[in-house]
């Protein structure tokens, strides 16, 4: 980065410290920067020992508008929630009873919006763990296709909760057969 260069929010940088990250606020010295694994950090805007994966420009002043793309943009790239997905109609507002087989034994009902967050939850963080996998230089590409294909092993054994899923395309797919 020359020393002129004044990075504008939603700029994207790779610190060598603290990785990833984001510019969401401008300083009249130093960035705010959100990092994925550690959070806001203060940056010296004359720092340059990180990589600037994409320069936005830097402005006087910013609308709301702007703010809030640049927000979604750190969202989208570094939340593990990454899109809102919707249940199906037919299940809104449902229970799913857990009956022991023993007898005795109590119930147990979860409002089925409950489940289908957990299930939601599970799928994202598997999608975070593949882009770390894919983003690893401490693995071989063997040992990265080895672990993907745990992933795709287990999003198999998770299409059981596809009846779940408003659109299909949100729905968990697995290894396709052959």
């Amino acid at each position: 980065m020359s020393e002129q260069q004044i990075l504008g929010v939603g700029s994207r940088v790779n610190h060598p410290a603290f990785g990833k990250g984001v510019i969401i606020r401008i300083h009249k010295v130093a960035y705010d920067v959100s990092f994925l694994l550690y959070g806001i950090k203060q940056v010296g805007k004359n720092y340059q020992e990180w990589e600037i994966i994409e320069a936005e420009p830097a402005e006087e002043g910013l609308s709301l508008t702007e703010v809030e793309k640049s927000l979604r943009k750190v969202l989208d790239l570094y939340s593990d929630v990454s899109q809102i997905v919707h249940l199906g109609d037919k299940w809104k507002d449902g229970v799913m009873i857990l009956r022991p087989g023993e007898e005795g034994l109590k119930e147990k009902e979860i409002p089925i919006e409950t489940f289908f967050h957990k299930i939601v939850m599970v799928r994202d963080r598997l999608r975070v763990m593949e882009q770390r996998i894919n983003a690893s230089k401490n693995m071989n590409d063997e040992e990265k296709v080895n672990l993907q294909q745990y992933i795709t092993r287990i999003y198999g054994s998770l299409t059981t909760f596809n009846v779940l899923f408003k659109y299909k395309e949100d729905q968990f797919t697995g290894e396709k057969s052959k």
